[in-house]
This record gives C-alpha cells, structure tokens and sequence, in this order.
C-alpha cells in the first residue's frame, strides 16, 4: 500500500510551496502571494481591497517604441514607430490615442481580392484570432458576417453555383471543395 505512505499535508492547498512569494509590497508593505484569476497567475498583495497591487507573474520582454526615421502617417504626417502589443510587433503612429493608424500586412499580397460570396460588396480579407487561428472574413463586417477558414479560390462551385471554392489538405493531398455544408462537391487540386 504505497498510498498509505503518503503525507496529505503536502497536496494541502493552503500550504503548497508556490503559493507564497515571500515579498514585500512596495504600495503598503503587506505580503504578496501568488493569486489566480481566469486569465491566469499572477502575483498580487494579501491586503486586497485595500491595496490593489499586482504584478504578472513572468515578466514579458517588451520591446522599446523605436520611431522609424523618414516614416510619415498617411493620416496625421507624423512618424510611424515599430510597438508590441496584445498581438504581437506592429507599426503604428507615434500620436497615439489621437491617431490610431496602423499599418496592415499583406500576408496574401500576390492573390487577387476575392469578392464575398454572400453579400457581394466586401472582400474577403485574411484575419487571425486571438488564439493565433487563422480564417478568411469579408471585409463588410459587421454588415456581413460572412466567414471561412480555409484559403478561398475566386472559383464558382460547379455543383451548387456557390461563388468560392476553398483550398483544404487531405490525406490523399491538396483539394479544392466547396465551403457549404450542403454540398459535397471536391476535387484533387
């Protein structure tokens, strides 16, 4: 019986060893602890709602505002500077929150616009999620809502007359096949 020689203090909650950060708050001088919310660790001051000191628990490397010399903002002429934010390096003004220009990557430069299938005024633009997901919306959101997440191809179904086609990987290779749930149409690319 090798689960009778187990102490049960150690799994305790309130004594587990990565609870406690042993540090000092430098707002009131009260003890910091390791706390959990939905967005993850972080640490924080046992004197909570009197002190809402916290900090993350790993420090991220944020990169330094470098401005871009002879950059201008085709919105307000000011200079462009490389930032970090919530999704990674960008570039964007340096008059920020007054001008919120940032410039867009052209991920899919060399494929031409291919036109919504559903409202026939947006294009479809390639966007990635906060997860790091990519996927294919128009660019008439929120009017549209129209949305795919494979590569289109400005090509009509042949089977239902549906107006894009999508590019799709499976195991006997590349494909093209159409994005509705009612059709089955596929064919080897």
């Amino acid at each position: 019986m090798i689960m009778s020689k187990i102490d049960e203090q150690l799994f305790s909650a309130h004594e587990h060893a990565l609870e406690k950060e042993y540090e000092l708050c430098p707002e009131c001088g009260s003890e910091l602890s390791v706390k959990h919310s939905k967005h993850g660790g972080f640490i924080g001051c046992n004197n909570y709602p009197s002190c809402n000191y916290t900090r993350p628990l790993v420090q991220h490397e944020s990169i330094e505002t470098q401005v871009i010399e002879g950059s201008v903002c085709p919105e307000c002429g000011h200079e462009l500077a490389v930032k970090s934010g919530r999704f990674g390096i960008f570039i964007g003004c340096t008059q920020y929150p007054s001008c919120t220009h940032i410039e867009k990557q052209d991920q899919a430069s060399d494929k031409p616009d291919i036109p919504c299938p559903e409202c026939k005024t947006g294009k479809l633009e390639h966007r990635t999620s906060r997860f790091g997901k990519s996927f294919y919306a128009c660019s008439a959101y929120p009017k549209c809502k129209f949305i795919v997440n494979y590569p289109p191809v400005a090509e009509a179904c042949p089977s239902c007359g549906f107006g894009i086609l999508v590019e799709r990987k499976g195991a006997a290779g590349m494909r093209l096949e159409c994005p509705q749930k009612t059709c089955k149409y596929k064919r080897p690319l």
